[in-house]
């Protein structure tokens, strides 16, 4: 069902060590391993951010994920509170539990418990980009994009916010995946009107 009045501007797909946005190649190292994969992102789409080295994968990877799609799509045209992030994996923060849990039996480490929450990725995305707005984030087996779609759409419809980063950021060891878009009220850059048939078709 399409919602009048909302509109994907912007998508970014991340999996199998390439990246997409809206729908084009824009990145790709095939060969390299998630660390240095992501650290290719940041160096080709960002820079000059050192928390981003402090990052846990999953954080790296939504992070990045966002970075793209912002590309040329300039948010400081909401006050912060306008634009929501709702975000959803599968894996939780299990990457990161993991090697936290491996520290413990020594001295465990800060660094890794700062990140053994999977909503984090959303604080390092709020704070790179001033975000205030409403955000959540859900654990789900799959990425459901009508639900996801559809719950950013609500929060523009509503009026509480009028902008939304969503999607799906999902990290477990060497696996990975991102589909984030940006929905707005006002269209602007690929303009698709929105539905969760047309979030599905960019997911795939």
């Amino acid at each position: 069902m399409i919602k009048t009045g909302i509109y994907i501007n912007a998508s970014c797909i991340i999996r199998h060590h390439s990246a997409e946005k809206n729908g084009q190649p824009v990145y790709e190292a095939r060969h390299a391993d998630l660390p240095d994969f992501l650290r290719g992102l940041y160096d080709r789409f960002s820079g000059q951010y050192p928390k981003f080295h402090k990052m846990d994968l999953l954080s790296k990877l939504g992070w990045a994920a966002t970075e793209i799609l912002l590309q040329d799509m300039p948010m400081d045209i909401y006050a912060p509170e306008d634009t929501g992030v709702i975000l959803a994996n599968a894996s939780s923060s299990l990457d990161t539990d993991e090697k936290y849990f491996e520290t413990v039996h020594d001295i465990a480490s800060p660094a890794l418990f700062v990140y053994t929450l999977p909503n984090i990725v959303i604080g390092e995305i709020s704070i790179r980009h001033k975000f205030k707005g409403e955000n959540a984030f859900f654990v789900q087996e799959r990425f459901d994009t009508a639900f996801i779609t559809g719950y950013a759409a609500q929060l523009l419809e509503s009026g509480a916010v009028k902008a939304v980063v969503c999607g799906w950021v999902e990290q477990y060891h060497a696996g990975h995946e991102a589909a984030f878009y940006l929905l707005e009220t006002t269209p602007r850059g690929m303009a698709l009107p929105f539905s969760a048939e047309t979030a599905e078709k960019l997911y795939r």
